[in-house]
């Protein structure tokens, strides 16, 4: 197995691991919430379904990498376009509505703007990876029936 597979399953599994841990948090004691406001919460009360989904396609991914599945790189892109998307939302609704400004004296802040690099960093990087993957295996495929 392939180093970069390793560490790419790992940071997936983590990643899963982080998500439901955030959403146990949201649930139970609420130290994510960056504020108490219903304009916050409705926000991020439209998120657990997506945010399952693309936990599930971590998981998915990361077992895959882990055992050398010539599926992971399909859950894989899944998983990666799933947190690119959830960059997309993320980081302009924090960016419109002024939270980046909380950083310094926010904790919960801190926690949020983490999530946003790094869904950022290992959606491009689980994509390109990937991609690059899927399109050597559809390459070996179509250099076979030739």
């Amino acid at each position: 197995m392939r180093r970069s597979d390793r560490i790419l399953s790992a940071l997936l599994l983590l990643g899963a691991a982080v998500t439901i841990a955030y959403w146990i948090n949201y649930v139970v004691a609420g130290d994510v919430r960056v504020v108490p406001d219903l304009w916050y919460s409705a926000f991020e009360d439209a998120f657990p379904i997506a945010d399952g989904w693309m936990g599930l396609c971590m998981i998915a991914a990361g077992i895959g990498f882990w055992r050398g599945s010539r599926s992971a790189p399909l859950f894989g892109l899944m998983a990666g376009s799933a947190l690119i998307y959830l960059a997309a939302i993320d980081i302009p609704f924090n960016v419109e509505r002024g939270l980046y400004r909380l950083l310094p004296a926010s904790g919960a802040m801190v926690t949020e703007a983490v999530i946003n690099v790094a869904s950022l960093a290992l959606g491009i990087t689980t994509v390109t990876l990937c991609w690059r993957r899927a399109l050597a295996m559809t390459g070996a495929a179509g250099a076979q029936r030739s």
